[in-house]
């Protein structure tokens, strides 16, 4: 079925991915295009107006006036990072514009049959952006600065990172031409079709990748998936659309790795302030990522800068702060933010001997000067007790030189095993509240389900907790009351 929005231009209907390769709507301007991206956009340093949007392709893409400033402001580190040469980060903004601000709206049929972590978004676009500063004294202020920037609804941030260190050299030495021919390539994508192998040709290469579905088995490898067929050229093989090196991102705060976790469920406000744009999205991205499969349904910025739409909203002292990781970069942020209850601050990272240096967790009045040193502060107890094992063998992988890869699959898997041992029992006692098969006939109305209370829930965790899957001691009991007032935050 098809839906005309009010529109005259006939691009702008309602179809779900099965649609777009259809031969119809392959003839569609853009019609492929937009399954996959909102639009390109280049964004330029001009003296008179500092930021400012050059160019947005497709032409005819119409971003509000407040998207527009928003993504010139997030598309350029701020001057403390001091980023030279090539810098490639992350940003996530809230739209502002009508619900027809695209030429198509997906039917649903794509966020039914993916994980609901992979699910396209609805209210907010990612941008995922490739940076270049440069010395060039054919320039004014003595340097080249300049940004391209992918903006999507889908959090593939691999994939798209990977797309533009392919395109964002070559569109530097070219400009707008290159752009363009990219964009046509895109344009004959196939669909974002999850549970099957995708092979995406651009600029002479082939980007093969596979979209998870929901029925694949949480921690399967991905790689094993993919189709391994006889292309010319060989294919780049992307082993997922969205997985970062976890173990990477939390090389710092690898020992706190459990209260991080904790603080993701309970869907806490809090602060990451990094030296860079690159550290402050990766290391956002990754927290909202560990509490896999689960949805962190919080709102999330990875990069967050002074001249955001909601800064008021998000500095006021007048009330408490909302449930959000922000991604900030600007030192003037540790006297904004004084007043939020959990704030990491990363430098870059240090060694100690062949160890990454950890940061320690430190009371929040110490949390004054500029030059705060690294660490965590907060004044949150953990319900959990720390996994000591984990973090030996994570800090002997270091040592032994074990490949980045490794280590954040056993980071990943240790974080999804707790989080399923978090979710079985809540599933176990939902499966009781049903109605048994035998009791659901045709002839009698249909059985009831029971109502869920919480304290019956309480009390049966004592012979069917966490503990039946788990080996992480703690207070589960006070930390699943405490999960209960925060049920908002995931899914």
């Amino acid at each position: 079925m098809e839906l005309m929005c009010s529109c005259d231009d006939p691009r702008r209907r309602v179809r779900g991915y099965s649609d777009v390769s259809s031969p119809t709507s392959s003839r569609l301007p853009w019609a492929r295009f937009s399954a996959w991206l909102e639009c390109v956009c280049v964004v330029t340093f001009d003296l008179e107006l500092g930021q400012a949007m050059e160019l947005v392709y497709p032409h005819d893409l119409r971003l509000t006036d407040k998207e527009k400033t928003s993504i010139c402001y997030l598309s350029f580190p701020d001057s403390y990072s001091g980023c030279l040469g090539d810098t490639q980060f992350s940003f996530r903004l809230r739209q502002t514009g009508g619900q027809w601000s695209t030429w198509f709206v997906e039917d649903g049929t794509y966020n039914r049959e993916v994980p609901v972590a992979l699910q396209k978004e609805t209210a907010h676009y990612f941008g995922y952006v490739y940076f270049r500063q440069v010395k060039d004294s054919s320039v004014k202020r003595g340097y080249f600065q300049k940004s391209l920037v992918l903006v999507s609804r889908f959090p593939f941030v691999k994939l798209f990172h990977s797309l533009l260190q392919l395109i964002a050299p070559e569109y530097f030495d070219k400009l707008e031409p290159c752009l363009e021919a990219v964009c046509n390539e895109i344009d004959q994508w196939p669909a974002p079709v999850p549970g099957q192998t995708l092979n995406l040709p651009v600029m002479g290469v082939v980007i093969q990748v596979r979209i998870p579905c929901k029925s694949d088995t949480p921690g399967s490898s991905p790689q094993r998936q993919l189709n391994q067929e006889n292309l010319l050229p060989a294919p780049f093989v992307l082993p997922s659309v969205q997985e970062l090196d976890l173990f990477r991102c939390f090389q710092p705060v690898l020992i706190h790795i459990q209260m991080l976790w904790e603080l993701m469920l309970l869907g806490e406000p809090v602060v990451v302030m990094a030296p860079s744009p690159t550290i402050s999205s990766e290391t956002v991205l990754a927290l909202t990522s560990c509490i896999a499969p689960l949805k962190y349904c919080c709102d999330y910025r990875p990069y967050f800068t002074i001249h955001d739409n909601e800064f008021k909203e998000y500095t006021t002292r007048t009330q408490a702060p909302p449930n959000i990781i922000l991604g900030v970069t600007n030192p003037f942020f540790i006297k904004t933010l004084q007043q939020w209850p959990h704030i990491i601050r990363l430098g870059e990272l240090k060694m100690s001997g062949d160890l990454p240096k950890q940061v320690k967790v430190k009371k929040l009045t110490k949390l004054k000067t500029l030059d705060t040193k690294p660490g965590i502060y907060t004044s949150y107890k953990t319900f959990l007790h720390k996994d000591k094992t984990l973090i030996k063998r994570l800090l002997k992988g270091i040592q032994r030189k074990r490949p980045s890869e490794v280590q954040s699959a056993l980071l990943r898997r240790h974080l999804l095993e707790l989080t399923q041992s978090f979710i079985i029992p809540l599933e176990r006692y939902l499966a009781s509240l049903m109605p048994l098969q035998r009791a659901i006939t045709p002839w009698k109305n249909p059985p009831q389900v029971r109502p869920f209370r919480q304290e019956e829930f309480f009390k049966s965790l004592e012979h069917a907790g966490p503990q039946l899957t788990s080996t992480q001691k703690g207070d589960w009991l006070s930390f699943y009351r405490q999960a209960d007032k925060c049920r908002h935050t995931w899914r």
